[in-house]
């Protein structure tokens, strides 16, 4: 029964954490767009090219981190109960939606930078 419970943790672990990631990363990448043209100069081509490298990235990372942290830490010599379990999924989630969260800003920060350095070198030229 112990193996059991783990496994329906599992169940509902995972496909959380990965429509969480599809999701956060289609609006951020979907809208990332038009800071890569901006950042790019128009270069349409190349800018939509790099936002899908981040957007591959981006999947690669979190995704790759919620496995990582995956793991159900049960105590051998006691039942995990419903309760426990559901504790447990509540900090796995909970956890990693903050990490997405950091993950969403560090890349707004990121796009923000570029945008910015894109801007100071078309001031010195011109």
């Amino acid at each position: 029964m112990e193996n059991s419970k783990i496994i329906i943790g599992y169940l509902i672990y995972l496909p959380i954490v990965i429509v969480l990631t599809i999701y956060i990363s289609k609006l951020l990448f979907k809208n990332g767009r038009l800071f890569m043209i901006d950042i790019f100069k128009g270069k349409e081509d190349i800018a939509l090219a790099t936002n899908k490298l981040f957007e591959i990235g981006f999947y690669l990372i979190n995704i790759g981190f919620a496995l990582f942290i995956m793991e159900i830490y049960t105590d051998r010599n006691t039942d995990i109960s419903y309760q426990t379990l559901m504790e447990i999924l509540s900090k796995k989630i909970g956890g990693f939606t903050i990490y997405l969260g950091i993950m969403l800003f560090l890349n707004l920060f990121l796009f923000f930078r570029g945008r910015r350095k894109s801007k100071q070198v078309k001031t010195i030229t011109t």
